[in-house]
């Protein structure tokens, strides 16, 4: 789904943009361009990069993981 009409900045992105380091909306904004013209889109980018963190943490904790 498109986040950022503006820069044309999908979900997918944004969530790939977080697993590759970027964990604050600023670190977002300078790879992707979000929220830095009309700024709409600053609220549901934001929470899509707490979600990915979420997740990422809970996968890092998982007691499944690495099992083969």
């Amino acid at each position: 789904m498109y986040v950022c009409l503006c820069h044309g900045v999908t979900d997918t992105q944004i969530r790939e943009a977080v697993v590759e380091g970027a964990t604050r909306l600023r670190d977002v904004s300078q790879q992707l361009g979000v929220a830095t013209d009309c700024g709409r889109c600053a609220c549901c980018a934001h929470q899509l990069i707490k979600d990915t963190l979420a997740d990422l943490t809970v996968e890092a904790h998982s007691p499944f993981r690495d099992v083969a």
